[in-house]
């Protein structure tokens, strides 16, 4: 009798510990990185700027969704500080931010309240207005396939997901733990999405804004300045401004 008891128990602990790390597997065969011009997944949570659903919730503006791997963290703090210092430039460009971490609604707070802290000592007072959204569950990560094991959990990648005033996806990067995001990097690929987007062109390499631009059609060999451009398959434009 005693046997079956401990068989009974020792079956009960197995399908206590083995059910949460089936869900888990089961969360991560079925998570992918969503491909670009698809929607993007839309989901409704804590932040520090209360309830939010995203992307619903910012309308006809263009987002960017930033992961992160931990709140008060090194590299994570330098990144987030120079978001916040960038947040209205952003913003000129019609642009909504949203971060997200696997950290509690709590830590995001007191995050917070630090960097605003550690801005101020270095002379730049700047209030952090953009939401630091609470995925303690795992919710947005497994959406937006940006969760990696690590030795102890999961925690979010560092990402950047770009997305138009149609809520699709644009652009994506991810960027190692160890190594920063640069900020104007990012600003500027939603400078030259925002310009091929408005003027239906295409945007060399190393482009910056002011730069010319290439045409998505060839000009007639018979323009003027024909010769001045490097192929007959590429043809450079200025911008009207």
């Amino acid at each position: 009798m005693k046997t079956d008891i401990k068989k009974v128990g020792l079956i009960a602990i197995m399908i206590f510990v083995t059910i949460p790390l089936w869900s888990q597997n089961s969360k991560r065969n079925s998570s992918r990185v969503p491909l670009l011009n698809e929607n993007a997944p839309s989901f409704t949570a804590e932040s520090t700027n209360g309830t939010i659903t995203f992307p619903a919730d910012y309308g006809r503006k263009w987002k960017i969704l930033f992961s992160h791997p931990a709140d008060f963290t090194p590299v994570c703090t330098t990144e987030l500080m120079e978001l916040a210092k960038m947040q209205q430039d952003l913003k000129d460009l019609n642009v909504e931010i949203a971060v997200v971490s696997t950290n509690s609604l709590s830590q995001h707070k007191d995050w917070v309240t630090s960097m605003e802290e550690i801005l101020a000592k270095n002379n730049n007072p700047v209030k952090i207005k953009f939401p630091l959204i609470d995925d303690s569950k795992l919710n947005v990560g497994w959406k937006y396939g940006m969760l990696t094991p690590s030795h102890e959990s999961f925690k979010a990648v560092r990402g950047v997901y770009i997305i138009n005033p149609d809520n699709k996806i644009k652009a994506i990067t991810f960027y190692p733990m160890e190594v920063g995001r640069n900020m104007d990097e990012i600003k500027r690929i939603v400078i030259a999405l925002q310009t091929a987007e408005n003027n239906t062109v295409l945007i060399p390499a190393n482009w910056k804004p002011g730069d010319d631009v290439l045409l998505p059609y060839l000009k007639s060999a018979a323009n003027k300045d024909a010769d001045e451009q490097p192929s007959g398959y590429m043809y450079y434009t200025k911008l009207d401004k």
